[in-house]
């Protein structure tokens, strides 16, 4: 029998006891049972592919522990894939690169004839013909049409970074192209996710006669029909995963349908947004509607950083046209051309020229802040005015409700490790926790702490009425948006849909302990108890050099699908530490050479390995993490620690 929890119901359904019965299925207990430690029983389990893998890579996979490290303090299998030498040394020769950068290269799959487009990559010869989408000529059409034809067009926007970018993309660029717009996104608490018929008919109501559906929309069946009925056109542009059957439109542009032949299913909202926008520019190009307006053909190309921004926050992979995309978007977004980034980056204070991580840790928290505990449609209007001073009043707002929802999140985080601690039973090998009238606006980002924490999918609920509305995060290799979507087609779900690393449920009270053990029974093949953490090999603090920092940027951009390349610190004595900021510890390394590294372990005071950095007693120890310029002290390099074990 799997995991089962107890609601007790009264009147109103006042508690749920998640603790009541935990079982793993009989085969797998069996097994379980028969293993030595936690070291065995991780091999039951498929191990998920390494980050940012490809299945031709030039490496010797070696299974051996690497510095014998089977589980570490953040409960890691530790592992260093041999790069092929040959393929290393062609590499070499190639490009001039060092060793140590040839070898990062060979384990990612990069030859010599592909080194130039990975370091460089161009939209030139990256970007794929956008007619290529199913439905895409359709979509494209219709929107030219209403441009042309001056209709109100709706875009209609999700209250996340990648909806938010999408949609101040789609209204800049209808507007540029001399369209009319207006914005709208669902208020969060009152509304929920995706489109609902009383907004979409108050559009119609208002002169809209096209809605434009980004981030959103594809398993909106009811609200889509009623408006289509009601006589008003919709176009769906959305990444998630989509059923065999799809709602009524008029186009529905997404890389995820089941019928859909094109190798893009890996890009953002905000990705195949951009997409719709180049064929659209294109039809009304071919029409001659710029000279005939006398409008000035606008130049999409500026609207990149946008783009690198919802791609990026929306952690999908960064390889393929993603990696241009991102890469072309930094060096726009360096520009500051856009007002709402502009007046973002000063008041995050980022003046450096922007990075990936810059993107995913200063400012994409903030976009998402009016969409979790606030205004939900500050982001999207952030990112598409082209007003200084409203820029600047909202981003400063966007700001404070950005420390509003850390206070949130961290009380909630709180409770949520408490529940986990009561009942550890509930962290095998999935974390669910709830917890009644948690904020609906911040348990996505509790899912991903929590996953993060434990190296396993979690799901957290928040609890109204007789309803649980959830959100999940996944590790790679698990498949959290396809099983959520089974969950749904099984009637477990009022409401549900996601990707592969994120998902989003809506769950009757009485259905929650079924949608448990249907994930347990889909997922658990594909959970790794040990996860695994791939580094690149040994590096002394004094071999932690600007110039290295430098070398290893020019891998980037790094995010989901290509991590920065990590190195274990061998042999190091932690002889300064304390907590700084919200649970962070910030420590001075030592090696044997005498060299000393800054270094910082975000949110790590309460873990293991923060504690083991904080004991400051002199262990040696082997330290994972990756190399930054300090964020402060941009002449200085500073370790960012992952994990830790002892020597």
């Amino acid at each position: 029998m799997f995991a089962t929890i107890t609601v007790t119901e009264s009147v109103r359904l006042k508690s749920v006891r998640f603790c009541a019965s935990v079982a793993l299925t009989h085969s797998l207990a069996v097994h379980l049972k028969s293993c030595d430690n936690i070291v065995q029983a991780r091999h039951y389990f498929a191990r998920p592919m390494m980050d940012g893998a490809d299945p031709n890579l030039h490496e010797v996979r070696d299974p051996a522990p690497f510095l014998g490290v089977t589980c570490s303090l953040n409960g890691r299998y530790w592992l260093c894939a041999a790069a092929d030498e040959r393929a290393t040394l062609a590499l070499c020769q190639r490009t001039g690169l060092p060793d140590m950068i040839a070898q990062v290269l060979v384990r990612r799959g990069v030859s010599p004839d592909t080194v130039e487009s990975y370091i460089t990559p161009k939209l030139l010869y990256s970007f794929p013909d956008p007619f290529h989408l199913k439905d895409m000529k359709s979509a494209a059409e219709r929107l030219a049409v209403a441009i042309m034809r001056k209709e109100t067009v709706a875009v209609f926007g999700d209250y996340d970074v990648d909806g938010a970018t999408a949609a101040a993309l789609m209204k800049r660029f209808i507007d540029a192209a001399g369209g009319q717009t207006v914005l709208y996104v669902p208020h969060r608490l009152n509304e929920g996710y995706g489109p609902n018929a009383k907004a979409l008919l108050k559009l119609q109501s208002i002169g809209a006669s096209l809605v434009l559906m980004v981030d959103c929309g594809t398993s909106a069946f009811q609200p889509l029909a009623l408006a289509m009925k009601a006589g008003l056109d919709i176009i769906v542009v959305d990444h998630h995963k989509a059923e065999v059957q799809l709602p009524r439109a008029v186009a529905i542009v997404n890389p995820n349908r089941a019928d859909e032949t094109s190798p893009y299913g890996y890009l953002a909202a905000v990705g195949v947004a951009f997409m719709v926008a180049v064929a659209t520019h294109r039809i009304l190009q071919k029409s001659l509607w710029y000279t005939a307006a006398g409008q000035p053909s606008p130049d999409l190309m500026r609207w990149l950083d946008l783009v690198a921004l919802g791609t990026v926050c929306d952690m999908v992979p960064l390889i393929g046209v993603n990696r241009a995309l991102v890469t072309q978007g930094l060096k726009v977004m360096a520009k500051r051309s856009n007002e709402g980034l502009k007046a973002l980056t000063k008041v995050a204070g980022l003046h450096d020229r922007p990075e990936s991580w810059h993107l995913g840790f200063l400012l994409g928290p903030r976009v998402n802040a009016g969409g979790r505990v606030g205004q939900a449609d500050l982001g999207a209007r952030l990112l598409s005015t082209h007003d200084p001073r409203e820029a600047l009043s909202i981003a400063w707002l966007l700001d404070s409700y950005n420390q509003r929802r850390q206070k949130i999140e961290n009380d909630i985080l709180l409770k949520a490790l408490q529940q986990i601690d009561a009942c550890p039973a509930l962290q095998v090998p999935l974390i669910f926790v709830a917890g009644w009238h948690w904020h609906p606006g911040v348990i996505g980002i509790i899912a991903g702490r929590l996953k993060e924490r434990y190296h396993r999918p979690a799901c957290v609920f928040s609890l109204e009425g007789n309803v649980a509305k959830g959100s999940g995060r996944s590790v790679p290799g698990v498949d959290l948006g396809a099983a959520v979507l089974a969950a749904r087609a099984a009637g477990l779900l009022e409401s549900g849909g996601g990707h592969a690393m994120a998902a989003g449920f809506t769950v009757p009270l009485a259905h929650l302990q079924a949608f448990r053990s249907f994930l347990l029974e889909r997922l658990v093949p594909t959970v790794c108890l040990t996860p695994e953490l791939y580094v690149e090999g040994a590096l002394d603090p004094a071999g932690a050099t600007l110039s290295l920092v430098d070398l290893l940027r020019q891998l980037g951009p790094f995010g989901s699908g290509n991590p920065e390349p990590r190195f274990v610190l061998t042999n190091v004595r932690v002889i300064q530490s304390k907590i700084v900021g919200l649970g962070h510890v910030h420590c001075l390394l030592v090696g044997n050479s005498g060299a000393r590294l800054k270094a910082i372990a975000f949110r790590s005071a309460d873990s293991d390995l923060g504690c083991a950095l904080l004991a400051n007693n002199g262990t040696l120890m082997h330290i994972v993490g990756v190399l930054h310029r300090d964020l402060w002290q941009s002449r200085r390099v500073q370790f960012l620690i992952e994990d830790g074990a002892y020597a």
